[in-house]
């Protein structure tokens, strides 16, 4: 089995989860304002669908399919951002517990989980996508160059039914020129309205 992989941002390290997150990662999701933005997690939450879902990440990994913790070196873990296989593509995901929106930090976590994958996994494009009235999240695959493809449904469990989902792509050669235009412009003075999710 190959090394696990970590990355470290000024202000995150991500890596894979361990089974001792469990009761941060029940505690982050048995919020409805987080699982509602999610298709896979239901709600309520509890620390036994934790451990079950940790077990399932010690399998091998690749970079089609790989789910790294983000943690802080004050509060631990936050969220988790990751790539998965769907279909032909690895779709990236993510979402972040609420008391950390609106602070940058998935707009940090997303930007080098992508290079991640690009740099290590050869592809040339990435999918993603966000419920219709998940906003926030959408902003933030704008801000490194994803496009929307079209408008399917999702199953969201959390909320038991099938919602509009917008689905977005992004190439190897727009994330970069994305990431060059972010670093050449002026910082923003405030950044609001990131749930991250």
């Amino acid at each position: 089995m190959r090394a696990q992989p970590e990355i470290v941002t000024d202000r995150l390290t991500l890596h894979r989860p361990r089974l001792r997150d469990a009761p941060r990662i029940a505690a982050l999701l048995n919020n409805y304002e987080v699982t509602k933005n999610l298709a896979r997690v239901p709600y309520p939450y509890t620390m036994n669908m934790a451990v079950d879902w940790l077990l399932r990440q010690r399998k091998e990994w690749s970079p089609e399919s790989v789910t790294f913790g983000i943690y802080t070196e004050r509060a631990g873990l936050i969220g988790f951002c990751g790539t998965h296989r769907e279909g032909q593509d690895a779709e990236i995901g993510y979402w972040l517990g609420e008391p950390y929106w609106g602070m940058g930090y998935m707009t940090e976590a997303v930007e080098a989980v992508i290079a991640w994958y690009f740099d290590n996994s050869g592809a040339n494009r990435l999918i993603s996508g966000v419920f219709h009235f998940n906003a926030a999240s959408l902003a933030i695959q704008n801000k490194f160059g994803f496009v929307q493809t079209g408008i399917g449904k999702r199953i969201c469990l959390a909320q038991g039914t099938e919602i509009d989902h917008i689905e977005t792509l992004v190439t190897r050669d727009t994330f970069y020129a994305a990431l060059a235009a972010r670093q050449t412009a002026p910082l923003p003075a405030t950044r609001r309205g990131e749930s991250g999710l």
